[in-house]
């Protein structure tokens, strides 16, 4: 069955090019012309996905954005908002709003097509996900978008957490917090500059400071969440060290929650095993030799030891990769 798609705009013109366009991507659109018809539509015909117009009668985009989002029943259908050329104001607003992506007018036919593939492809995974779950994806790739260098760190990070987790023999609780910390270990750089977290450069005092505020900000997003108690300390301390020289809280040693300590090791790796603006993957060896130097430093000896014995004995799995997720969801 194909993905239904409502189309919101008061511009006749436009509601016709979108629908030829969906028509011929095998699609099933349907139309509405002002916000409180799409409201209807969204209610009756339950859509996969929305692409709305900033600019209507009756009820602009923004006001049937926030509405859907305050849905608990909507809040999970992607919303892609039309926007003007270069019209900043327009998509903070509907970042405040809960827009789950941006197009700008004129489209463009081959990234509509490719926006549509990936908005529509959230869309199945969080169909097969509860409540929660579907929350935690959806936040997760707020922040992955973010910043380009980090595509696929937060479903690495959240396999390694929960791999490292399971060697440790946690028991079936500890270890399914640890994967969510794992997930949504960096949520709070979603209040980060884009400017600071792309930086090709080092940052100044003030740009790092900003940036060490981001624990803090996580575990304040996801407290009224159900599983805040068990992750919301792995999301504040996860940048603690061993030695107590870490940060929000200065803990040290096993005062340091082993969901963060676990999160901190597996988070140095990979940020070490990938590229970033401001240098090239380090390699294996040369990420194995700072780990070490940091162990009971920076990270639990015991837990450090025990993840570099995973990788070297080819125990450690690098989670599927986007093409292969993508082939998988056309199967299910």
């Amino acid at each position: 069955m194909s993905a239904k798609i409502l189309v919101v705009d008061d511009d006749p013109a436009i509601r016709d090019i979108l629908v030829r366009i969906l028509q011929r991507e095998n699609y099933t659109p349907i139309t509405a012309t002002n916000g409180l018809e799409a409201l209807d539509k969204v209610v009756h015909e339950s859509p996969d996905l929305i692409l709305l117009d900033v600019t209507m009668p009756i009820l602009d985009g923004f006001e049937v954005c926030r509405r859907l989002k305050d849905n608990e029943r909507t809040a999970l259908i992607p919303v892609t908002m039309l926007t003007g050329l270069d019209d900043r104001e327009h998509r903070r607003r509907g970042v405040e709003v809960g827009a789950d992506d941006f197009l700008t007018k004129p489209i463009e036919q081959s990234l509509l097509r490719a926006r549509l593939r990936s908005q529509l492809r959230i869309k199945r995974l969080t169909d097969q996900l509860d409540r929660t779950e579907s929350v935690i994806f959806m936040l997760a790739l707020a922040v992955e978008a973010k910043d380009a260098y980090t595509e696929g760190h937060l479903r690495r990070l959240s396999s390694y957490s929960e791999q490292l987790a399971l060697a440790a023999n946690l028991d079936q609780h500890q270890v399914k917090a640890i994967r969510l910390g794992g997930l949504l270990h960096d949520i709070g750089k979603i209040s980060i500059d884009d400017a600071i977290l792309g930086k090709p450069s080092q940052l100044t005092e003030e740009e790092y400071n900003h940036i060490k505020r981001h624990p803090e900000e996580g575990a304040r997003i996801v407290a009224p969440m159900r599983f805040a108690s068990e992750v919301g300390p792995i999301i504040r301390h996860h940048h603690e060290r061993w030695d107590g020289s870490g940060y929000p809280d200065g803990l040290r040693g096993e005062d340091i929650p082993i969901g963060a300590r676990i999160v901190a090791i597996v988070d140095a790796y990979d940020a070490m095993m990938t590229d970033r603006p401001y240098r090239k993957s380090l390699g294996l060896e040369e990420a194995l030799r700072r780990l070490r130097a940091g162990r009971g430093r920076e990270w639990d000896p015991d837990l450090l030891d025990l993840f570099i014995r995973l990788i070297e004995d080819g125990r450690l799995i690098e989670p599927e990769s986007e093409d292969s997720r993508s082939r998988l969801e056309r199967q299910l």
